[in-house]
């Protein structure tokens, strides 16, 4: 048994709900120079794109999945992972999810936005800024934000590994063994009801508040994913637009990352705890939900 596997499955017994699934996967980045296993390498897809916040549900269904500049379906996904430079003035190779979308609707001449695009909010201000090609709901979409400059703050907030010296991260579910690796980050599914057992679990063993940077967009890669492995602090996240559009994230599901310098002290704090916090008495805590 890996040490990720035995640290989730404390984790579950120590929830006291057996009932209840809480999908989990766990975050490995792969610098450039490094040596990608093939254990790893095998689960790259290459027939397709995924989006960030696809591969991470994915992954926390059982499916391993490594994403790299070749297939991962969302240019800002690419720039919060460090794939791309965030300045690039030139659009990723092939075709992608997220810019197939606006391929969609609009003219036949279509030209997807560089990492550049996203950068400067060219396409987060699509409508303001004067680029309805950008958009992705038609005429009546009012982009993401209100207009070039608002976007352009958004971004400088959006957590992300730049300079690009990524060349691939991999996701990957508990009961992974084909090769042996620590997680970076741990992310986790929950309801709001499990999120409150997590804090009081964390609070119980360092008297820290856990303190949120949300925003709606880039959840899962930047807010998840990156935010939690630079700054080695847990974060949260309702999911964003991609996340529950194109991911399907359920609805009473918001999310959690956790650096793994920190997930050890949670699965204690929750071993150790639950006398003092009676989880299965908590309204709703038992999920009877058979669908």
């Amino acid at each position: 048994m890996t040490e990720f596997l035995d640290s989730f499955r404390r984790f579950m017994n120590a929830l006291e709900a057996p009932g209840n699934e809480i999908p989990a996967v766990g975050v490995h980045f792969f610098r450039h120079g490094e040596e990608l296993p093939k254990e790893v390498l095998a689960y790259a897809p290459s027939e397709l794109t995924l989006t960030s916040c696809q591969a991470t549900k994915q992954a926390g269904l059982g499916d391993p999945v490594l994403l790299n500049l070749e297939n991962i379906g969302c240019v800002a996904a690419a720039i919060s992972f460090g794939f791309v430079d965030q300045n690039q003035n030139y659009p990723l190779q092939g075709a992608r999810i997220y810019t197939d979308l606006m391929r969609q609707q609009s003219t036949k001449n279509f030209q997807p936005p560089t990492p550049e695009d996203f950068t400067s909010g060219k396409v987060y201000a699509c409508r303001n800024a004067g680029y309805p090609q950008f958009c992705l709901f038609g005429a009546q979409d009012t982009g993401r934000f209100q207009n070039q400059e608002t976007a352009q703050n958004a971004v400088l907030e959006m957590a992300a590994i730049q300079p690009a010296v990524m060349q691939g991260v991999f996701l990957y579910p508990p009961d992974f063994t084909d090769f042996s690796i620590l997680p970076e980050v741990v992310v986790l599914s929950i309801r709001p009801v499990e999120l409150t057992r997590i804090v009081q679990a964390y609070q119980y063993r360092t008297g820290k508040r856990i303190e949120a940077s949300m925003g709606g967009l880039r959840a899962v890669n930047s807010d998840l994913i990156v935010r939690p492995y630079l700054t080695q602090k847990i974060n949260v996240s309702p999911y964003c637009l991609g996340a529950r559009l194109i991911g399907r994230y359920e609805a009473d599901r918001l999310g959690i990352g956790i650096p793994y310098s920190l997930w050890t002290t949670l699965v204690e704090g929750m071993e150790e705890s639950k006398g003092g916090f009676p989880f299965s008495k908590y309204p709703g805590a038992i999920d009877t939900d058979d669908g």
